[in-house]
């Protein structure tokens, strides 16, 4: 069944989450985009969506047609990812009457709906609060400054790891193929980690990131993001797996999301309550005045020197630090009497996967970061 495209102000606005909590624990936030990929899946429809290169220095739009792939869909991804020829794509499985799922940021959708220059039924369009996109050459220096670091093959990254919770997640490291076979995960706190405190503090991204149009036209059916500030907003609905925001847009996008709202919990909440914690979904970040200067500094000066100068750690305060300190206490305890979780402030960091193929530095770096390191991590 398909649905005519009706743009439309957003009049509903909704938390929700997957009721599956195997798919919600491997996405960012509570899986709308699994629960959505799914109803397309099952008419046998095709999704475009942002997944990681196999080298992991870039990312780039791929289309899937089995469930098996989707996990390569989910999660966010911290860079601008290669359209290539994606448009065409999509249009050639449009004329043939495919129902097409197209996943993106707003720019994006809003880039291929231009293209395409008329509705479609078959065109489900969901786009995310987007922050900005930053730099795919920096991210691919960061990279193989991780792996010179570490010794190893970077093999896979997540970027958004819920392992410790949703509110406290972060980048995670693995380094595979060490001797015996084991494979090692190590966690960077946002607060820690250069290529995240480069992106948070907007030196690194696109020029019309600034000043982007997509904030003020909308084209999407739905739009998606982390519904930052749930715990004001509905209290009920924080478990700390992960709270997705969703606006719906069209009445495409309002009768798609009825389908699929079975598979969800969900409350309604006014729009205001919604993006109060999101302001990207209507506000550009400012240019900052050494974004020219970093760029500069990008191209002439080493990673190391790079992050010396522009990521230096965020600095707490001792009573700051003291209560992230007992958080964290608490949250280890609650978890061995009854396996809850503490929500914290958005306290996050990313995950690698390294190939180390045997090598004794990859081995002694795991060793070293002894603190931060999570071995074993499923």
């Amino acid at each position: 069944m398909f649905f005519k495209h009706t743009l439309v102000k957003p009049e509903k606005v909704y938390a929700c989450y997957s009721k599956d909590k195997d798919v919600r624990l491997s996405s960012s936030s509570g899986a709308v985009f699994s629960s959505l990929a799914e109803y397309v899946l099952n008419k046998n429809g095709i999704i475009y969506g942002v997944a990681m290169s196999e080298d992991c220095y870039s990312a780039e739009f791929i289309a899937v047609t089995d469930r098996s792939e989707l996990i390569k869909l989910r999660g966010s991804k911290y860079l601008q990812a290669k359209v290539g020829d994606t448009f065409k794509k999509v249009k050639v499985e449009l004329q043939s009457g495919k129902l097409v799922l197209f996943t993106g940021t707003g720019c994006q959708v809003n880039g291929l709906k231009k293209f395409l220059g008329k509705d479609y039924e078959n065109l489900i369009c969901m786009d995310v609060i987007c922050h900005g996109a930053p730099s795919p050459a920096l991210w691919r220096e960061y990279a193989q400054y991780q792996e010179k670091k570490s010794g190893g093959k970077l093999k896979g990254i997540n970027f958004r790891c819920k392992d410790e919770s949703w509110t406290d997640f972060g980048m995670k490291e693995v380094l595979e193929n060490i001797p015996e076979d084991s494979v090692k995960k190590f966690y960077i706190s946002k607060d820690k980690d250069s290529y995240m405190q480069m992106f948070l503090r907007d030196y690194c991204l696109r020029p019309s990131c600034y000043e982007c149009v997509a904030k003020k036209e909308k084209m999407s059916d739905l739009t998606v993001a982390d519904f930052w500030g749930i715990k004001e907003a509905a209290p009920e609905m924080n478990d700390g797996l992960g709270t997705s925001l969703i606006l719906i847009r069209t009445q495409k996008g309002k009768e798609i999301f009825n389908y699929i709202s079975c598979k969800m919990k969900l409350k309604e909440v006014t729009y205001e309550a919604g993006v109060k914690g999101n302001p990207a979904e209507y506000k550009s970040c400012a240019r900052p005045s050494q974004r020219d200067t970093f760029f500069y500094d990008m191209h002439t000066m080493s990673f190391e020197e790079l992050e010396g100068k522009y990521a230096a750690p965020i600095k707490y305060s001792l009573k700051t630090r003291a209560k992230r300190k007992v958080k964290k206490i608490i949250k280890k305890m609650l978890r061995v009497i009854g396996g809850q979780r503490v929500i914290q402030n958005m306290d996050y960091s990313l995950c690698f996967v390294f190939d180390c193929k045997e090598n004794k530095k990859c081995q002694n770096t795991l060793e070293r970061t002894a603190s931060v390191v999570k071995p074993e991590l499923h």
